[in-house]
């Protein structure tokens, strides 16, 4: 499909008057009871890692502002990942591509290092108040053992065949040494330029996916040495480095299997001692949307089983069970640069509620099979200088924010200490990994004390489908208050709050928004706290809100 082609379906999609349909059907009704006064476990803030492809974006216009988004979120704690780092190049962005021309070598075979791009990309991180999730990839076109003839960057595009992209920064190095004293010498730089205290919060992994044709292009054994190498060159240079990996596709099947028997027992292709340094573990859990009867139904029992199925891999080695572990990518599909009928949900509410509903059945996943959880990375960022809402998996269009964000937002404002919540509304966790949401719709709901004693109450609305549906009257009933709240916020995310996708529509849909309709677009983007009716009695209170279908919302009270 074409971007033109994309924008109009998504257009099409959701111009479907959801607010006429909703309103003619009866709300449900649904009570949430949250006990102030019983703790349930905790909520660590996984959510604030974040990653894409193309490097670059990062230091261009709209690649700075919304990384300026992202660092507010909860500053200096964000993470950032982000493929081609090594890659040779000019710097250019292109779909799935970036580079940095780190290394290449003069007319001897001699190194020549050049950290200029790099430095400029960690520098654009690092002042925003996010850090790196630091990518050890991918192969210098000098260093690359590809077949002669081989070309080195891919071509691809929207609507091409997606193996175009293994091209010849896909292979192992023709020369080990070179390879490691590279990513030496990298590390001993960042160490000079950023100082020891700073690395030592960074992240090293090697290489992505390479239990894929598409990323790598030999062996695992090959993969397993290669990480070897890189890792023992880190940690010759920063002892304390926190390196891990292998951030493969999906679960990671026997390729996973090999690389943690490998870590853990095997050994090492450098010291010849028994296994590698490992601080985390990664892997990574889509979602697989389909097309059904002209609309969007999304796949997410699919992302919880690929979920699943990297928390059972990890804890298969009693060695490895407890450490962090790092969902490297999560997202609703595999393809952030892929446009397309099954992703017409990226620009709209579909997308946020998804989030929120997915975020959570990770959470109690992590919790239920008593997985050291640190990190779920959205691979999810931007695309500069492209067509407004042009249906790329993004957190904003040229500059101006999309529903998803504010979700991560109301993440940000939950506290780490999960209040008890019983709530019938919400879809039982082992019944959306088997078939999703595809009855009555999941009207969850998360509840924490956050660290200022505040009780933040998280609600979503969500539905596989994509098409209208009763909104949700939510009766939310406190009790075990030590006094009642002196006064309750509500942020929203929905069809009617904080959409700029709806913005953009009524506007007409421009793709050259003048000065003032910027301006209008990135207001409507924003959320805006409205304060909300407590009814109080004893140790008790309630609030009663309407949730539309799709929608998002966070209560705030001021209740001990």
């Amino acid at each position: 499909m074409t971007i033109s082609r994309a924008i109009t379906a998504v257009a099409a999609l959701m111009a479907l008057p959801m607010p006429a349909f909703a309103q003619a059907e009866a709300a449900r009704p649904v009570t949430v009871t949250v006990d102030a006064g019983r703790t349930d476990g905790k909520l660590p803030p996984v959510w604030r890692f974040f990653g894409a492809d193309e490097p670059n974006y990062a230091t261009m216009k709209d690649g700075r502002k919304l990384l300026v988004e992202l660092g507010e979120l909860k500053s200096g704690q964000v993470y950032f990942r982000a493929h081609n780092l090594l890659s040779t190049g000019d710097g250019t962005p292109a779909f799935k591509w970036g580079s940095t021309n780190a290394y290449t070598e003069d007319k001897d075979g001699k190194p020549i290092y050049d950290w200029k791009v790099v430095d400029g990309i960690i520098d654009a991180y690092l002042a925003r108040g996010v850090r790196p999730y630091l990518q050890i990839g991918f192969m210098p076109e000098a260093l690359s053992s590809a077949p002669k003839g081989t070309p080195y960057q891919h071509l691809w595009r929207p609507g091409f065949d997606y193996k175009l992209i293994a091209t010849g920064w896909t292979y192992p190095p023709k020369d080990y040494e070179k390879w490691a004293e590279l990513v030496h010498q990298w590390t001993l730089h960042n160490i000079e330029r950023y100082g020891k205290a700073e690395v030592e919060r960074w992240y090293f992994e090697v290489w992505n996916e390479p239990n894929s044709n598409f990323y790598w292009s030999a062996s695992p054994e090959e993969f397993y040495k290669v990480h070897d190498y890189a890792i023992a060159a880190i940690r010759k240079a920063l002892p304390t480095a926190r390196v891990g990996g292998p951030d493969v596709a999906g679960p990671g099947g026997t390729f996973m299997d090999g690389f943690l028997k490998h870590v853990s027992s095997g050994k090492n292709y450098v010291t010849g001692q028994v296994g590698t340094p490992t601080d985390f573990l990664s892997f990574h859990a889509k979602g697989k949307p389909t097309f059904v009867d002209g609309h969007v139904r999304m796949g997410i029992a699919t992302h919880l089983r690929e979920t699943d199925g990297g928390f059972t891999k990890v804890l298969s080695i009693p060695a490895l069970a407890g450490k962090p572990v790092v969902i490297g990518e999560s997202d609703p599909e595999g393809c952030a640069a892929c446009p397309g009928p099954q992703n017409d949900y990226r620009n709209g509410t579909m997308y946020s509620s998804y989030t929120a509903a997915s975020f959570a059945r990770i959470w109690e996943l992590a919790a239920k099979r008593k997985v050291n959880l640190e990190g779920v990375l959205s691979w999810s960022f931007e695309f500069e200088d492209q067509p407004w809402f042009a249906g790329y998996r993004q957190l904003s269009t040229n500059g101006v924010d999309l529903p998803v964000l504010n979700v991560f937002r109301m993440f940000a404002q939950l506290g780490e200490t999960k209040l008890a919540t019983t709530n019938a509304a919400q879809v039982p966790l082992d019944t959306v990994m088997a078939q999703g949401v595809q009855g009555a719709a999941d009207v969850g709901s998360i509840a924490t004390r956050t660290a200022d004693g505040k009780v933040a109450l998280l609600l979503w609305h969500y539905h596989d489908d994509d098409v209208a549906g009763p909104d949700a009257e939510v009766t939310i009933d406190l009790k075990g208050l030590k006094g009642a709240p002196a006064n309750a916020s509500l942020w929203r995310v929905d069809r009617d709050h904080a959409n700029t996708f709806a913005a953009w529509q009524k506007m007409g849909s421009p793709q050259s928004p003048d000065q003032d309709q910027y301006v209008k677009l990135e207001a409507a983007s924003k959320m805006q706290a409205e304060q909300v009716v407590v009814s109080r009695g004893g140790k008790g209170a309630s609030v009663v809100l309407r949730l539309p279908r799709q929608g998002v919302a966070l209560l705030v009270l001021d209740a001990k």
